[in-house]
């Protein structure tokens, strides 16, 4: 939740809540509202509270008409009945409608005035001021039920219809032109066509499915589209709607449609589909690094074939995952974002593919970089014996960057020193170099790069010659800049019985753990800690022996860490070994 949460926030999405599983042991709404106001700095306003809990959860009130919804458990919750609030909810229904009523007064001072001259609006009012702060951002209207059984789900949807901004509610979306320069889009039909593809599947029946949502203009079945990532254009085959694994065929799409495409073939997650005449490129979705990497080879030949054309298929659906293979050893290396995510990858190569496969000993993906700025840092690069020569020089600043931001180049010369011409090409050589760092050879993050100086030959300079250089100089600089080995530490929470709560929290802190927090949820403990990767291989097992089976974790990539001393050492000695 904290992580949707994040992104919502991020991209400014409106949004309400959906308390689940109220039927559940330990299910507490009115705690899980107060959650949100602690974790996720929300501000909640509930419509509608359950009736009973756990075992006992019939039903829920509906806060807006004041009326109670009681499900049927013989119909699997399908058929619901409006029903008088009973007799032990009515003081607290009052007092959340109250609450509700004050919240939607406060979108405008019409209803405002209203409230305060009669303490009462209509219904009416009451889903036009919820609705208009919904949209702004200013609250998060939340219902609750038990999505499994049905219950409050049709509530929900209707929630959604009432409360949740339309297409036409929402600001232009942004991109760049062709050229590069700033560019929108007005979710109209009679703007030119654009829509982002979010989402690829592969169907057994129809091949490949593109998801995407159009964000301005009409798109027809057999419409030529533009890729301008790719630089393709594309043909749009069938356009279908999905509704769960229901696929209902239509020939047209509007504004704010979100169907899936037949027939595209060079389209991957996060790529623009635009009118061919109106070019644009929407903001790409950003995925992060893989962090945990694994060796995997097919068990017999006859799934050699089958396993390269399944991996290329999850790698096209899912960003988060990469592979590639390793030119020394000529093994397959799948990279994702832990040993779940690649545990999943190898279940559905078996169970959609029908191949098996060998998985070596998982291996964390660890980065370098430095931690000083070196000056007056010579690459030089010159091969003069007879003949037409070789000739590059540079000089570089490498400085250290703030984590996640990457690389950056800078050219600084003046007076011509280094000509123009391979200006690019030693940002080339710099790049490349960034490949492999001094330490352990993993790739080098978070660093600046500047070009300060340098000189070239009128015959023998060469753009290979100034990207070797750049390599020299860079190796050269990273050598003396205090260079080191960054880790990935993983976010890690566990929810544990309290009885073992005190040799969890010591088990995660011999893996190098630290202890963010822990407090208690539903009667159980929840401990969050931030551990090191490489000391969770295995975490499963150990918290399964440690609880007897009772207590469960969830583990998210958090951020990179500098590795201490040691452990860099022996990741460098192990390396060096191969």
């Amino acid at each position: 939740s904290e992580t949707v949460w994040r992104q919502a926030n991020k991209y400014h999405v409106p949004r309400l809540a959906f308390v689940n599983k109220m039927d559940r042991p330990g299910a507490d709404f009115f705690r899980v509202v107060q959650m949100m106001i602690d974790r996720l700095k929300a501000n909640p306003v509930p419509i509608a509270i359950p009736v009973g809990a756990e075992e006992h959860f019939t039903g829920v009130v509906d806060l807006i008409k004041m009326r109670a919804i009681l499900w049927d458990d013989a119909t699997q919750g399908m058929t619901f009945s409006y029903a008088p609030v009973p007799d032990d909810l009515v003081e607290t229904a009052r007092l959340w409608r109250e609450k509700m009523v004050s919240a939607a007064a406060e979108a405008s001072d019409e209803l405002m005035d209203k409230y305060l001259e009669t303490g009462e609006l209509d219904e009416a009012e009451i889903v036009a001021g919820l609705r208009q702060r919904t949209v702004k951002g200013e609250i998060q209207a939340v219902l609750c039920g038990s999505a499994f059984k049905n219950k409050g789900v049709q509530r929900m949807l209707d929630a959604v219809v009432e409360l949740m901004p339309s297409p036409l509610d929402i600001p232009a979306i942004q991109g760049v032109d062709e050229k590069g320069q700033p560019a929108e889009r007005h979710p109209g039909d009679d703007e030119p066509f654009s829509a982002l593809a979010f989402k690829l599947m592969t169907d057994p029946y129809v091949g490949q499915l593109t998801f995407i949502r159009v964000y301005s203009g009409t798109l027809k079945k057999g419409d030529a589209v533009w890729n301008p990532v790719k630089g393709k254009k594309e043909r749009i085959g069938r356009i279908v709607l999905m509704q769960a694994n229901d696929r209902h065929e239509v020939d047209e799409l509007h504004a704010g449609d979100i169907a899936a495409c037949v027939g595209l073939k060079d389209v991957t997650t996060g790529d623009t589909l635009c009118d061919p005449d109106a070019v644009i490129t929407l903001e790409r979705m950003e995925f992060p690094e893989p962090v945990i990497s694994l060796a995997i080879e097919p068990k017999t030949k006859a799934d050699q074939e089958k396993m390269g054309i399944a991996l290329q298929r999850l790698a096209a659906e899912d960003p988060s995952f990469r592979l590639h293979t390793d030119e020394e050893s000529g093994q397959t290396i799948v990279s994702g974002m832990g040993e779940l995510h690649l545990e999943i990858i190898v279940d559905r190569m078996k169970r959609e593919f029908g191949v098996e496969a060998n998985i070596g000993r998982p291996q964390v993906t660890y980065r370098e970089t430095i931690r000083k700025t070196v000056k007056e840092v010579e690459g030089k690069f010159v091969r003069q014996s007879g003949g037409k020569g070789q000739y590059g020089h540079v000089v570089l600043t490498l400085e250290p960057l703030a984590p996640g931001s990457g690389f950056v180049f800078e050219d600084a010369t003046k007076g011509g020193v280094v000509p123009r011409e391979y200006i690019p090409s030693v940002e080339k050589g710099l790049r490349e170099a960034m490949g492999t760092g001094v330490l352990a050879g993993y790739p080098v993050v978070d660093i600046k790069a500047t070009l300060t100086f340098g000189s070239y030959h009128d015959v023998d300079s060469s753009e290979m010659a100034f990207r070797m250089a750049a390599i020299f100089g860079f190796k050269e600089g990273a050598r003396r800049a205090d260079p080191v080995i960054l880790e990935p530490v993983m976010q890690v929470e566990v929810e544990t019985p309290e009885e073992y709560a005190g040799n969890i929290m010591g088990d995660l802190s011999s893996r190098r753990g630290m202890v963010q927090g822990m407090e208690e949820r539903f009667g159980s403990q929840i401990i969050r800690a931030d551990v090191p990767l490489a000391e969770m291989f295995g975490y499963s097992t150990s918290l399964r022996s440690m609880s007897q089976g009772r207590a469960t974790y969830s583990m998210e990539f958090h951020h990179y860490a500098e590795a201490p001393r040691n452990v860099a050492e022996a990741i460098i000695a192990s390396r060096a070994k191969g």
